[in-house]
């Protein structure tokens, strides 16, 4: 099981090494623009999966939605402490 702080790490380190054969490459590529869509889908989907498939279907979207928050975050070039000083 992986926590917050180390996905975050494993995905800059994607984003450094550039493997065209990673996702996390291939939307940081394709720029925020994308990488927004992408936000805005999973968080309908948590919405959806919260209001009619259950805790786990929830609990696995909302995992989805932090994946593309982080990779966001990679994009605009922001910290894990950038976004903690406002929690």
């Amino acid at each position: 099981m992986k926590r917050f702080e180390q996905l975050f790490e494993e995905l800059k380190a994607k984003a450094l090494t550039n493997d065209p054969n990673s996702g996390t490459v291939k939307a940081l590529a394709q720029g925020k623009h994308f990488i927004g869509k992408k936000i805005l889908e999973e968080a309908g989907e948590v919405w959806m999966a919260a209001e009619y498939e259950g805790q786990q279907k929830t609990a696995e979207e909302i995992s989805q939605l932090l994946y593309h928050v982080q990779v966001m975050m990679i994009a605009c070039g922001l910290e894990l402490d950038d976004v903690y000083q406002y929690l």
